[in-house]
């Protein structure tokens, strides 16, 4: 089978390309401290160059608190006030109106990429983060889904490659990840990454009919984004790759446009189709435009 010939190629994800860039909205954790144990941990937000971190942590006496911090993201870093507050509403309480309880001191970010990073406490030294993936593993079933991929060229700065594909089959994988997950007519295959030159990665291959690859993608997961880079192989690998997961493992869409069919929703029996097929049957069309064009097709 094709599948078996694969053939893992060192591509770095490293483009040359320094930019800018807002860390992904969501649940983010102190990498040392992610132990599955009850903790500490913070949600970012980034809407234009304004970051907002909201975080959950204890007081040295051991009671739980949280903490706000918001302001301005420069250079893919961040500096600002970690804010305390008071006499807020809580469950089953009138109107209630809180107020800000002072500072904890200042706590600074610096960002690698859109998913990990550095951070500073107060009276800590800084410590790794990243964001936490909770309902995906690296096993090929959590790559089930609908996917697009945008492939940009660095140098003109124009759309180079769109890939739109479900992935739906489990396939033999490389020997260097978790078992590839294929599309239905096996033209798309991915697999997580986890020994190797490019481990870590997520690699998607394109085929042709023939079973050679003429795309190669890797690119950095995490949830339903993820960049990278891409090119015929991986030794050309020169694009730079946006990656978007349309659907998750269940069908459902992960965007905010995308709706699914509505839970009450009558789906169409086999009845209705044939009542349908039937109305049209006995709809008349007008077959002059028909005839003329039979007039018109040359003798054979």
């Amino acid at each position: 089978m094709m599948l078996k010939k694969w053939v893992v190629i060192g591509a770095v994800l490293a483009t040359g390309v320094a930019h800018a860039f807002a860390p992904q909205a969501g649940t983010w954790v102190v990498t040392a401290e992610n132990n599955g144990k009850p903790g500490r941990g913070f949600g970012l937000d980034v809407q234009n160059d304004t970051l907002v971190m909201q975080m959950y942590a204890y007081d040295a006496s051991g009671n739980p608190s949280f903490y706000l911090s918001a302001g301005k993201i420069a250079n893919n870093s961040y500096s600002g006030a970690l804010n305390k507050y008071r006499g807020g509403r809580y469950f089953g309480s009138g109107d209630l109106t809180g107020r800000e309880d002072g500072s904890a001191g200042t706590v600074s970010m610096r960002f690698v990429s859109g998913t990990e990073g550095f951070i500073q406490f107060p009276n800590e030294p800084e410590k790794a983060i990243n964001r936490f993936s909770f309902g995906y593993s690296n096993a090929p079933a959590h790559l089930r889904g609908i996917w697009t991929l945008v492939a940009i060229n660095k140098t003109s700065e124009t759309l180079d490659k769109l890939d739109y594909f479900g992935l739906e089959k489990l396939v033999d994988g490389s020997g260097y990840g978790t078992g590839g997950i294929a599309s239905t007519d096996y033209q798309y295959v991915c697999e997580n990454l986890t020994s190797g030159p490019n481990a870590g990665l997520t690699m998607c291959l394109k085929f042709n009919t023939s079973g050679s690859v003429i795309r190669a993608n890797y690119f950095r997961l995490s949830v339903n984004e993820g960049e990278g880079v891409a090119g015929a192989s991986g030794a050309t690998a020169n694009d730079l790759l946006f990656v978007k997961r349309i659907t998750n493992t269940v069908g459902d869409a992960t965007g905010i446009q995308i709706k699914n069919q509505p839970a009450d929703a009558v789906p169409v029996d086999a009845a209705q189709l044939s009542n349908a097929m039937q109305r049209a049957a006995e709809n008349p069309v007008d077959r002059s435009l028909l005839e003329s064009r039979q007039d018109d097709a040359p003798v054979r």
